[in-house]
């Protein structure tokens, strides 16, 4: 790269949540905050206190909220339809064979229950009834968002502060302070697609941050190479700003002008979308120049926000 670093100073996201910590799997998907284990469930019978009605519509297996079918054993024990194939069919707690018993009291008390969100922690103040939470939980704006990094299967989640910090701790990736960019590529064996990892540079401006990814990838018999932006944030704040991507050298280039896309959508979404700027090979060598054996591109680009305020779109160099 040929841009200089700058240390970047990390504040609070302005539109998130405070920073919270998270762990460095990915959360369930169907999960409540209770994770408590439940090792023997009463039986639908039971009268159980308000409190712990919760805990009974938790799955003994995997701990996530249970969802009709609810299956039950002879001796009333329950567990998620999902849970009951993984278990061959054989009730966890006392081993009896569960066979095709629905729960239907249980169901029916989930019926009555309105709970809040399982992210009420990270901001969300919604309360859903019981069986419409889950919908709303997968699509939830406060829910975490997954490490943008692409050059290996991350598992990490958190809030933008958290995964910027672990961009740059964990992964390395180079930070820049800044809305326009000079990105320099340079591969010695511009045949090798297989090889060719993901590059990273987040960006922050605007109070924003924004992933800069390049990519060589085959895109049917010939190998290309690809540039696109991801906004560090929501779909809807990422309509907010535009960006363009230029390469070029001996007369001629390539400009590509776009919005980008949030990290809610994975790197291989936006690549197989190709929603960026994408360089067939020879022409990317054609850029290189001399003996088309190295391959030296030079992508710039800059970041603007779409609004009507003039002087709100200025960007102000550091």
């Amino acid at each position: 790269h040929e841009i200089p670093h700058h240390n970047i100073q990390h504040h609070p996201h302005p539109r998130h949540a405070p920073h919270h910590q998270f762990s460095s799997s990915k959360p369930h998907h169907n999960g409540t905050n209770n994770v408590n284990s439940i090792s023997n469930i009463v039986g639908p019978t039971a009268i159980a206190p308000a409190a712990s009605v919760h805990e009974l519509l938790e799955c003994p297996v995997c701990t996530n909220s249970m969802y009709p079918p609810i299956h039950q054993c002879h001796n009333g024990h329950t567990l998620c339809s999902t849970c009951k194939i993984r278990v061959h069919n054989r009730c966890p707690t006392c081993r009896q064979e569960l066979g095709d018993i629905r729960c239907l009291a249980l169901e029916k008390v989930a019926e009555s229950l309105e709970l809040p969100c399982k992210y009420y922690k990270l901001g969300c103040p919604e309360i859903f009834p019981y069986y419409s939470k889950l919908k709303h939980e997968g699509i939830c704006i406060y829910r975490p968002y997954n490490c943008p990094y692409a050059g290996s299967e991350c598992s990490v989640v958190g809030d933008i502060p958290f995964l910027v910090a672990h961009l740059r701790d964990d992964h390395k990736v180079d930070m820049h302070t800044g809305c326009t960019f000079n990105h320099r590529y340079v591969k010695s064996n511009p045949r090798e697609v297989e090889n060719a990892t993901w590059m990273l540079t987040v960006f922050h401006c605007f109070g924003q941050y924004f992933c800069l990814h390049f990519e060589a990838f085959q895109l049917g018999m010939a190998p290309v190479y690809m540039a696109f932006i991801r906004f560090m944030g929501d779909e809807m704040e990422a309509r907010n700003y535009s960006y363009s991507l230029e390469v070029g050298a001996n007369g001629r280039k390539l400009i590509w002008e776009g919005t980008p896309r949030s990290i809610r959508d994975s790197h291989r979404k936006v690549r197989d979308s190709h929603d960026g700027l994408i360089i067939q090979r020879n022409m990317a060598l054609f850029f290189s120049g001399g003996d088309r054996k190295e391959l030296k591109l030079r992508v710039t680009g800059r970041i603007w926000k779409e609004q009507q305020n003039p002087d709100a779109n200025m960007c102000i160099p550091n």
